[in-house]
C-alpha cells in the first residue's frame, strides 16, 4: 500500500483527538479524507508527512516508516498543507528553487520552468509570493509540492481560495497526476470530491466511521446524505 495506517491514536494533553484510526491508500487512488472542522483530518495529515511524532500506533508510506524511517518515507510525500507555509518576501521562482535545492532534484532551472508552466504561474514568476491573491499560493504550495516527482500527494483544501477557472484547472491537474501517483486530500466540497475521487474516508470525531470505494459507499445514498448521516 501507498499509505497505510494502522490504530492511531493522538493526544493533546488529556483530549485524545485520533482513535484507533486505521485505513489504506492503494497506489494510483485518489482518495477523500472527509469530515466536519475538529474531527482530526489536518492532525491525521500531520502524521502520515511526519509533522508529528507524538503518537501511538504505526503509519507507512511507500513501505518506509515514518518514524523508523522518516527521510525514507518523506522522500515518497509531496504536502500541501491547509495553511499553506510559504516565505512572502521570496520570488516564486526563487522560492521554487530553494524548495528544489533542499530536495536536492536534477536539473534543477528545467525543472522550475517546468513546473511553473504545469500549474500555471506564468504571469506571476517574477513577482513575490505575498503580493500574490489566494489562488495563485495555493498554486505555489501545489507547485512545491510536487517538485521532487513524490509518489504520494498529500493534499488539505488544495481547492481553498480558487476561483472557478482556477478550480477546474486544479481539478485537471489533479486528475491527471492521480493517473501516476497516490493522492489523499481533504475537501469540504462534497462535489468535488464525487468529481474527483474513487475512495472516501470519512471521520468524525477522531475515529473512521466509512472507508469504501466511492461506487459502493453510494450506491444507495449520496455522498451528501451519508456525511450528513454519520457525522451529525
Amino acid at each position: 500500500m501507498s499509505i497505510k495506517l494502522t490504530n492511531i491514536s493522538k493526544l493533546y494533553g488529556n483530549s485524545e483527538v485520533l482513535h484507533n484510526v486505521s485505513f489504506e491508500v492503494r497506489p494510483g487512488e485518489i482518495a477523500a479524507f472527509l469530515g466536519p472542522n475538529g474531527a482530526g483530518k489536518s492532525t491525521c495529515m500531520k502524521i502520515i508527512t511526519g509533522w508529528l511524532t507524538d503518537f501511538t500506533g504505526n503509519v507507512t508510506v511507500c513501505g518506509y516508516d515514518i518514524r523508523k524511517d522518516p527521510i525514507g518515507a518523506k522522500r515518497c510525500i509531496g504536502y500541501l498543507p491547509e495553511n499553506n507555509p510559504l516565505y512572502p518576501e521570496m520570488y516564486v521562482r526563487e522560492y521554487l528553487e530553494y524548495v528544489g535545492q533542499i530536495y536536492r532534484v536534477a536539473n534543477l532551472h528545467g525543472l522550475v520552468d517546468e513546473m511553473i508552466e504545469r500549474v500555471k504561474l506564468q504571469e506571476v514568476r517574477g513577482k513575490t509570493i505575498g503580493t500574490l491573491s489566494k489562488g495563485f499560493r495555493q498554486r505555489v504550495g501545489l507547485a512545491q509540492a510536487l517538485l521532487h516527482n513524490p509518489e504520494v500527494l498529500i493534499l488539505d483544501e488544495p481547492s481553498s481560495g480558487l476561483d472557478p477557472n482556477q478550480l477546474s484547472e486544479i481539478h485537471s491537474l489533479i486528475k491527471e497526476l492521480g493517473k501516476e501517483k497516490t493522492i489523499l486530500f481533504s475537501s469540504h466540497s462534497l462535489q468535488e470530491v464525487t468529481d474527483l475521487c474513487e475512495h472516501a474516508i470519512i471521520i468524525n470525531k477522531g475515529a473512521i466511521v466509512a472507508d469504501a470505494q466511492m461506487s459502493e459507499l453510494t450506491k444507495e445514498e449520496s455522498l451528501e446524505d451519508i456525511f450528513k448521516r454519520l457525522t451529525i
